[in-house]
C-alpha cells in the first residue's frame, strides 16, 4: 500500500492554502487566486479530508477519498464543503473563525481488502461501499475513540446506513488507506 509523503513545507502551504480559503470564504471576500509551484500540491495522487475543530468540538469534515484533481485544489474544495455543507452542524460563523482549527488529512489511493480484521488500528483507515451505500471513517477515528479494528469496521458500516456486521457480507466492499495528518499550527 502506498503511504503519502509530502515535505515539511509542502505540509505548510497546504495548511496555510487551507486557511486562507476558510477565511475569505467565511467571510466572503471570494476564493483567493494563487500561483501554486509545488510539485507535491499539484499532484492528482491523492484524496484529501478537511476537519474544522472549535475548541475540540467537531464543527465540519468533508472530504473525497478518490483522487480528481490537484491536493491543492481539492483541500480548497473541501474545507468549503467542511465549512459550511456538513449536515451534522452549523455552518462555520464568522465570530468563530479565530477559534477554529484544522486538520487536512491526506489520503492514499484506495486497496480493496480482503481480510479487514489484519488491518492495523490507527495506520489504516477505512471505506465500505453496499449497494450504493458508503462510508469513510479517518486511522484517527479509531484511534481517539480507543476501537479495536472489529469496532472500526462496525462503526464505518453504521456511518453507511448499514447493518454494523455489513462489513462481512461478500457484497459489501471493504477498501483501506492510509492519511498524512497536517494539524494546523497553534
Amino acid at each position: 500500500m502506498m503511504t503519502v509523503y509530502l515535505p515539511v513545507e509542502s505540509q505548510t502551504k497546504l495548511s496555510q492554502i487551507s486557511r486562507q480559503t476558510l477565511e475569505s470564504f467565511v467571510l466572503g471576500t471570494g476564493r483567493q487566486v494563487e500561483q501554486i509551484d509545488d510539485s507535491y500540491l499539484e499532484s492528482d495522487d491523492y484524496g484529501a479530508f478537511v476537519s474544522l475543530h472549535n475548541q475540540g468540538e467537531l464543527r465540519g469534515c468533508i472530504g473525497d477519498c478518490a483522487p480528481r484533481s490537484p491536493l491543492y485544489a481539492t483541500v480548497i474544495e473541501m474545507t468549503e464543503a467542511a465549512a459550511s455543507r456538513d449536515s451534522r452542524v452549523e455552518p462555520i460563523a464568522k465570530d468563530e473563525l479565530p477559534d477554529i482549527r484544522i486538520d487536512i488529512s491526506v489520503l492514499s489511493p484506495l486497496v480493496k481488502v480482503l481480510d479487514p480484521l489484519s488491518l492495523e488500528v490507527g495506520k489504516h483507515g477505512l471505506y465500505v461501499v453496499r449497494q450504493g451505500r458508503r462510508g469513510v471513517l479517518l486511522p484517527q477515528v479509531a484511534t481517539q475513540y480507543h476501537w479495536d479494528m472489529k469496532t472500526f469496521l462496525e462503526q464505518t458500516c453504521v456511518k453507511a446506513g448499514l447493518r454494523k456486521h455489513a462489513w462481512k457480507d461478500s457484497d459489501t466492499e471493504v477498501s483501506t488507506f492510509t492519511a498524512l495528518i497536517i494539524e494546523e499550527p497553534r
